[in-house]
């Protein structure tokens, strides 16, 4: 077997072992969901701040930083997945843990002896807001406003649906029918021609979710997947902004074939919580 083919074959296996554990913890249960994802946060967070730290020569407390991403997480977790028999009416008793980081991350700074702890600061919030903030709010999606307690997995699913058929179509609309660069000085290889082949089989892909899932109408549906590929695009492109300023090629080696893992939660990042103010705003209209 040839290097190429071998690498081929290497990549589809780790493609298909990621695909599995991610909808399998989706389907399995609130429990699977909350493991999972709680590490794919924190194997994020340890991939940016080690990039930033590799790449860019950051010092910062990067254990710190993956345990407070964590409690982010778990405090989002147990306030959306809460039965309402526990009172729990407010977000912000459970976040004090996350809170207690905060506080724990800027007192550190001042023992730590930094050459430059305003960048230490400055980066590890930005890790947080980039990463931790987006995987917390996938709990919102997870359980539904008005369904505390009652595990709802096909919001979160549909984004990643919807995201793997814009991508798919996207790059093989791209490959055959790209002309004219999306964004070049970012990704000189996307196409406004692939980003509209990949809407249009999002959507077709959303319009077979409507089917079989009436949470949503039709039309709702239809902006769902208009809002996933927009902001997953747009999540694509920022990590690619960010691998461009830091000059490598991936964000990391966790997924044989296929980078680190944001190089394949890019587009999620940024589809999260586009997804989840969407939702609120179709829920008031």
């Amino acid at each position: 077997m040839g290097a190429k083919m071998q690498n081929l074959v290497v990549r589809a296996l780790a493609g298909a072992v990621f695909v599995s554990i991610l909808i399998g913890a989706l389907l399995f249960g609130q429990y699977s969901f909350a493991i999972v994802f709680g590490l794919i946060t924190a194997l994020a967070l340890y991939e940016f701040y080690g990039l930033l730290q590799n790449a860019a020569k950051i010092s910062l407390p990067r254990t710190l930083n993956i345990v407070g991403g964590v409690l982010l997480f778990a405090g989002t977790y147990y306030y959306s997945s809460a039965p309402n028999c526990l009172f729990i009416t407010s977000l912000l008793p459970c976040l004090i843990p996350y809170g207690i980081y905060l506080l724990v991350l800027f007192i550190s700074e001042l023992y730590s002896k930094r050459t430059n702890p305003l960048q230490s600061l400055a980066y590890s919030i930005l890790g947080q807001i980039y990463i931790a903030v987006p995987f917390a709010m996938a709990n919102l999606l997870a359980f539904t406003v008005g369904h505390w307690s009652h595990y709802r997995y096909i919001f979160i699913l549909a984004v990643f649906i919807l995201i793997w058929v814009n991508d798919t179509f996207a790059y093989l609309t791209g490959m055959t029918l790209g002309k004219h660069r999306l964004f070049e000085r970012i990704s000189p290889k996307k196409s406004w021609e692939g980003f509209f082949g990949g809407l249009v089989f999002a959507i077709i892909a959303s319009l077979i979710l409507a089917h079989f899932y009436t949470e949503l109408s039709t039309a709702k549906w239809i902006g769902f997947a208009v809002v996933v590929v927009i902001f997953g695009t747009f999540g694509d492109l920022t990590e690619s902004l960010m691998k461009r300023t830091l000059d490598v090629k991936d964000s990391g080696n966790m997924i044989p074939g296929h980078g680190g893992l944001l190089d394949r939660f890019d587009s999620t990042i940024m589809a999260i919580p586009a997804v989840v103010i969407y939702l609120e705003l179709v829920s008031i209209f």
